[in-house]
């Protein structure tokens, strides 16, 4: 069983993956509104949304742990060259990295062997992914990744104390982005940068369901809103987009 890390000062690191099983935001709260904290609104859901809509973009459904082979798929180098986005990540011997919905590891482990000083924080909301997280560290003898359970809210990650942050397809299905965003932004370093990647909103021809991919203008709206510096945007990746945002020295 996988335990809910805390460390020394008491934080406990988490995510904000939404299952459409567990989340109390689906249909049953499908009324138009806004909720007590106004960031929020709530529509009927489409086929592939919870409901919930945040600056405009309807966030989707999760994929569950069932979908761990779809992640470990043999294609997904040549698919998504995988290789290139870790061999453009500016990961140093002694970084310390989240890996913010993680699901199974799959970017955690080339990160942590990279990192071998450092350590990786391998953050999921569902245990059974951090499982899988677990066994694939003892399999491969890695011993600086952290499995972290995660709530849908708050990441309560060390403040000021990550390098940086890695999202891959997974941001669009945070039921709560402007409060876990919130939190990722003060665990950050000054100069500390999240990579942010994503589908392409913009181009019909990547096959992927409409509210599973990003704008780049989306995602630079809502990351921005939060004081977070857009650095830049890179398209070196056959589908998706990476987009770069720095903490700057203060927020605004």
């Amino acid at each position: 069983m996988i335990k809910a890390h805390v460390n020394r000062t008491g934080w406990l690191a988490l995510l904000l993956l939404v299952t459409a099983s567990c989340s109390g935001e689906t249909s049953s709260n499908a009324v138009t509104g806004t909720d007590a904290a106004a960031d929020y609104q709530y529509v009927e859901p489409s086929r592939d949304g919870i409901g919930k809509v945040y600056m405009g973009r309807e966030i989707s459904h999760v994929m569950g742990h069932r979908g761990a082979g779809w992640l470990e798929r043999s294609s997904r180098v040549k698919e998504e060259r995988t290789d290139l986005l870790l061999d453009n990540l500016p990961v140093q011997a002694d970084s310390v990295i989240v890996d913010l919905g993680a699901g199974t590891g799959y970017f955690s482990a080339p990160m942590a062997q990279r990192a071998s000083a450092g350590r990786v924080l391998a953050v999921d909301l569902q245990t059974e992914m951090l499982e899988i997280i677990a066994a694939r560290s003892e399999r491969e003898n890695i011993d600086n990744i952290e499995p972290v359970l995660a709530t849908e809210t708050d990441p309560n990650l060390p403040p000021a104390a990550v390098d940086i942050v890695l999202i891959v397809d997974a941001y669009h299905e945070f039921s709560h982005p402007r409060e876990v965003l919130s939190q990722v932004f003060t665990s950050l370093k000054p100069g500390g940068r999240i990579y942010l990647v994503e589908y392409r909103g913009e181009d019909p021809r990547v096959p992927i369901k409409p509210l599973h991919k990003m704008t780049e203008a989306q995602a630079r709206l809502e990351l921005e809103d939060i004081g977070l510096r857009w650095v830049e945007t890179l398209d070196f990746l056959p589908q998706q987009h990476v987009l770069v945002f720095e903490r700057p020295a203060q927020k605004r």
